[in-house]
């Protein structure tokens, strides 16, 4: 098992890893919407949010070496599942139809630091 590191994506604010490899799998823990320079949420709604999420993940699969191509599952937690359309359209901007990753989306009561989204993924190496 190796625990993954990076400064280019908000640092774990507990007990938790950005990410673990465990054989040929990368497991992150769930990111919010935050950015990584200041540690606070990024302006905007959704699809702002939905955004920094997965740039934030793309650096953390960087940082293990796989990449956003390599990701075989996802966990979305979405605020608000009225947010739905607009979470799904930025969420296509990075994964296309013919190759996305099998994916799980569900409302939570709430999200850490009232995030409207958070998403966890399952990479290859």
């Amino acid at each position: 098992m190796n625990i993954i590191r990076t400064e280019n994506a908000p640092a774990a604010v507990g007990p938790y890893s950005q990410a673990v490899e465990a054989g040929a799998l990368i497991f992150s823990s769930g990111q919010l919407p935050l950015d990584p320079a200041t540690g606070t949420l990024v302006p905007g709604g959704i699809a702002e949010q939905t955004a920094q999420v997965l740039h934030n993940l793309a650096s953390v699969l960087e940082a293990a070496g796989s990449g956003l191509d390599k990701v075989v599952k996802t966990t979305c937690y979405l605020k608000n599942l009225q947010d739905f359309p607009a979470f799904n359209e930025a969420y296509a901007r990075f994964f296309s139809a013919g190759s996305a990753p099998a994916r799980s989306c569900l409302e939570a009561a709430a999200l850490p630091k009232n995030a409207l989204v958070e998403i966890d993924v399952i990479a290859l190496k």
